[in-house]
Parts: C-alpha cells; sequence; structure tokens
C-alpha cells in the first residue's frame, strides 16, 4: 500500500475506535446527555470525514503538482547554474582580454610600423629602380636625338656645301674655262691605253 493510503486507514481507525468508546460512555451516561454526546460525538465524526477526504484528495493530487514545480524549480536552477557558469566564463575571458589589451595593442603597433617600414623599403626600391628606368630611357632618347641631330646637320651641311659648291662653279666656271677643262680631259684620256 502507498503511505496515502496507510495514512488514511490509521485515522479512519483512528476515529472508529473514537467513536466506539464515545458510543459506551454515553451508554453508560443515559439520557440527554447520552443524546449531546451522541450529537458531539457525529460533529467529530463528520469532521474526521471531511478532513479524511480532504487529506486524501490532496494527497492525490497536490503530489504531482508539487514534484512538477520541484522538477521546474530544479530546472531553472540548473540553467540559472550553466548560465552564471557561461557568464563566469565570458567574465574571466573579458577579463583577460582587457589584462592583455595593451600587449596586444603593442604588439599590434610594433607590427604595423614594421609592415610600414617594409612598405617603405618597397616604395624606395621601386622609386630607385623607376629612376634608373627612366634615366636609362632618357639617356638612350638623348643619345638617338644626338644621332638625329648630328644625321640632319651632316645632311644640312652637305647641302650647304653642295649649294656653296655649286654656286662658286656657276661665278668660276665660264664658257672658257669650260672648254680648258673639257680639252684638259681630252688630252688625258689620249695618253692612257684603253
Amino acid at each position: 500500500m502507498t503511505r496515502n493510503r496507510l495514512v488514511f486507514f490509521a485515522v479512519c481507525s483512528l476515529f472508529v475506535s473514537l467513536l466506539a468508546s464515545v458510543s459506551l460512555q454515553a451508554a453508560e451516561e443515559g439520557g440527554s446527555a447520552a443524546t449531546q454526546r451522541a450529537t458531539e460525538i457525529f460533529k467529530w465524526i463528520n469532521f474526521a470525514i471531511v478532513v479524511g477526504v480532504i487529506v486524501w484528495v490532496f494527497g492525490k493530487l497536490l503530489p504531482p503538482v508539487f514534484r512538477k514545480r520541484a522538477e521546474t524549480v530544479i530546472s531553472a536552477i540548473t540553467n540559472a547554474t550553466s548560465a552564471k557558469a557561461a557568464a563566469e566564463a565570458q567574465l574571466r575571458d573579458a577579463e583577460t582580454r582587457l589584462a592583455n589589451l595593451q600587449k596586444e595593442v603593442a604588439e599590434l603597433r610594433a607590427l604595423a610600423e614594421r609592415e610600414s617600414a617594409g612598405e617603405v623599403e618597397r616604395l624606395r626600391a621601386a622609386t630607385q629602380s623607376d629612376i634608373q628606368k627612366i634615366a636609362t630611357a632618357a639617356k638612350t632618347e638623348s643619345e638617338a636625338a644626338e644621332r638625329a641631330a648630328r644625321l640632319e646637320l651632316k645632311a644640312l651641311a652637305a647641302n650647304l656645301a653642295v649649294d656653296g659648291a655649286e654656286s662658286l662653279l656657276v661665278k668660276q666656271l665660264t664658257p672658257k674655262a669650260q672648254e680648258s677643262l673639257i680639252s684638259n680631259f681630252v688630252k688625258s684620256l689620249e695618253g692612257r691605253p684603253n
């Protein structure tokens, strides 16, 4: 039997024995006192029955409700405990990060300085390379321009020389001088073997 039933039977047997003792006492005394006592006994019996029914009903209905509430409370406590542990872990992590924040900032600054120094050096090297390429290209261009200018100057000098020679020849070459030149040429050809 369950515990509730045992309690119910114990209470019932107690009331039955109380009723029996009161009935015996009323039978001994007799009369109106006996009726008063019997009425009082019946009131107590009714009270006991009502209390027994209430105890039985609450004994049947309340334990599952209490169990369910207890489980809810236990679940809430478990969830709160795990949430608290997670929050404490996050707090410790945040405190650790905060403590290491200065160190991380210093490391990031050092890394940035190294990277910027490397970038400056790379830019310097690229600039030097570009300067050398530009200087080489300028030198090549100036040499080519110089060669072209010299060729142009030679062509101009040749044209001027031809023009000067032509004008000089025109002045100095008279018909008498032409005849003398031709006759000298012919004479020089006669003395040569064919």
